[in-house]
């Protein structure tokens, strides 16, 4: 990667991708773009709505890219309130990304996710292989989307690769509509209000990682080399699985009175149900050398430090 266009910048995943990418490729090497306006970028940044194809095709040109990581897409929980947009949006701006990624020979990266597992998938160590039957909007588009790739590799060679990632930790973005995202906002609370409300019920399994892991997952897979990857797009990649009680105990040995109560919301209950209690990482390390630093504990310690000193500058200014 040495010329990065990055979609979906201002999301939760791309706000801090470009910031990484810029530290290792250098500022000018990496145009952010996303459909909102952003004050004051730190380096290059256009407005781009994803479903427009000739834009994101002169853009791409204009920057000189020869990479397009592509990160613009509607999360779980918001996607199942208007599907037929998450479609759209989803679909519509990964088609588009692709056929601008093989028409200007990109390197290619998107990410998959847990939720393109279903509720036949197999809970437990779920396989980088295995059935996938979601049963959600956001399921159906990130599976669709695998094959999209896999389609666009065998088809034309386009370099694609991506990650199935799971729910994602950070202290940098606010949760983002995502049925994982209790797990941002209950930091945020224990610090704030020293209690919970979690809307995930008590003994839920799901897969998580804190995001300086996510990031340096995307740079190791793009980095590596192409000729040993034999599954190239949708690696799953995990680096802790836990269930709301479990969290709520880290928290604790931090700051003693937290307390957490369930008021479950059935809707992103029965998605997080659909999802498996933790997956095999197998595939991802053999092949690329992944690997996560962080466990709860350490994202925990790190979490509630970092977090601490963004609301305290936040109540200052």
């Amino acid at each position: 990667m040495k010329r990065i266009m990055v979609t979906g910048a201002l999301g939760q995943i791309g706000s801090e991708l470009v910031v990484k990418l810029r530290e290792i490729y250098g500022t000018d090497a990496v145009l952010a773009t996303d459909i909102r306006k952003v004050e004051n970028s730190a380096g290059p940044f256009a407005v781009l709505d994803v479903t427009d194809d000739k834009q994101m095709f002169t853009l791409a040109k204009e920057f000189g890219a020869d990479t397009m990581i592509h990160m613009a897409a509607l999360l779980s929980a918001t996607a199942e309130k208007n599907p037929l947009l998450a479609w759209n949006l989803n679909m519509g701006g990964l088609v588009n990304a692709l056929e601008v990624a093989r028409e200007l020979d990109l390197q290619f990266f998107t990410p998959s996710s847990i939720g393109a597992f279903g509720p036949t998938t197999p809970k437990d160590q779920t396989p980088q292989d295995t059935l996938q039957r979601p049963t959600t909007m956001y399921g159906v588009n990130k599976v669709a989307g695998e094959l999209l790739c896999d389609y666009y590799y065998t088809k034309y060679g386009l370099d694609t690769r991506g990650v199935r990632f799971p729910g994602l930790i950070s202290y940098v973005t606010p949760p983002g509509g995502g049925t994982t995202d209790y797990a941002v906002d209950i930091y945020y609370k224990a610090i704030e209000e020293g209690r919970y409300t979690s809307y995930i019920a008590e003994g839920t399994y799901m897969d998580m990682m804190y995001m300086p892991d996510a990031l340096q997952a995307i740079v190791d897979l793009m980095e590596a080399d192409g000729s040993k990857l034999v599954h190239r797009n949708a690696f799953n990649i995990s680096a802790m699985s836990f269930e709301p009680g479990e969290i709520a105990a880290e928290i604790k040995k931090h700051i003693p009175h937290f307390k957490m109560n369930y008021d479950v919301d059935p809707a992103r209950q029965a998605i997080a149900d659909s999802w498996p209690n933790a997956i095999d990482s197998s595939a991802a390390r053999e092949e690329w050398g992944f690997k996560a630093e962080y466990d709860l504990a350490k994202m925990t310690v790190d979490m509630l430090e970092k977090l601490k000193r963004k609301l305290e500058r936040k109540a200052i200014s």
